[in-house]
């Protein structure tokens, strides 16, 4: 069972009315929630946790959850409203205004966290996104981390949003704490630099390596995936294909490489750093594929298994 953690929110996705005037769709979103739609999608066992707001949109996002086959029985909910991100398409590539003051997903206490014993099924953690950026919910998601860390594999994607951090000094460090507990870190190259300054890309990813993780993925867009680990790195090309947009696209990678992981037994502390060449190409070839699929088409969309098959 994978558990992810982190922020379901609605995406405002720009559209144009019948009478062609510019508008917004309500869509189903954030980074951690959709990284939990596509391992439901694919077929992975997977429960999710966050702050969910009973209004008409956490209903909306409940219901998203259901239907791709993600748990959301541990999700904390409260009237506090759900976050909206507007979405701006520059060129294929999203840009967000967030409204996420006073939201059920942002207002997180640590009293929601579920109990250990509600994870014992929980093979492996995801955290990332926006969630690890703001407070209070922030320091909630590093607690459930650390806490988790020593007996279960776990995964962090920061998705560096540099215009959503107001405290450039306490996300760094808690990054750093995170990245130090992290069996496996997904950064796209950008965030790489963002986190570790400019350097090559092979230093930099050793670099955070020697911090803790045992396995460290670098998307790079077009350009396909490096995965560094100890003494090892591999690569994989990108699946090239018509872009619509780019919403969804890193979430939708994790979860590929989540369920390539656990199609192939390696989703633990002991077997991820003895993994094979050709058990980490799948997996990475999974999240790619999938990825592709995801950015082929309008918003956060993720495959299903029988697609990729």
């Amino acid at each position: 069972m994978i558990l992810c953690a982190g922020e379901a929110l609605i995406d405002m996705l720009p559209r144009l009315s019948k009478a062609d005037e510019p508008s917004f769709a309500p869509v189903a979103g954030g980074a951690v929630f959709n990284t939990s739609i596509a391992l439901g999608r694919l077929g992975a066992p997977v429960k999710f946790f966050t702050g969910l707001s009973t209004d008409l949109f956490g209903v909306k996002l409940e219901e998203a959850l259901d239907a791709s086959h993600v748990d959301s029985g541990l999700c904390a909910r409260s009237d506090r409203p759900t976050t909206l991100a507007f979405v701006e398409l520059c060129d294929g590539h999203a840009k967000y205004a967030f409204y996420d003051e006073g939201t059920a997903a942002r207002m997180l206490q640590p009293a929601d966290l579920p109990a250990p014993e509600a994870l014992d099924d929980v093979t492996a953690l995801f955290v990332g996104g926006i969630s690890l950026m703001v407070e209070p919910c922030a320091s909630v998601y590093e607690a459930l981390a650390l806490r988790e860390s020593p007996r279960r594999l776990v995964m962090i994607d920061p998705n560096i949003r540099p215009s959503f951090i107001k405290d450039e000094a306490a996300y760094r460090a808690r990054i750093g704490r995170m990245i130090a507990a992290a069996d496996i870190v997904k950064v796209s190259d950008e965030d790489l630099q963002w986190i570790a300054g400019e350097a090559d890309i092979d230093t930099l990813a050793a670099q955070m390596m020697a911090q803790g993780p045992r396995l460290i993925c670098v998307t790079r867009g077009k350009d396909g995936v490096t995965a560094y680990l100890p003494g090892r790195k591999h690569s994989v090309a990108a699946n090239l294909v018509e872009v619509v947009d780019t919403v969804g696209a890193g979430d939708t990678f994790n979860a590929g490489l989540l369920a390539g992981l656990n199609d192939a037994g390696h989703l633990s502390k002991d077997t991820l750093t003895d993994i094979s060449e050709a058990d980490l190409l799948a997996a990475l070839t999974l999240g790619n594929r999938a990825a592709a699929i995801t950015v082929s088409r309008a918003g956060a969309n993720p495959p299903t298994r029988a697609e990729l098959d």
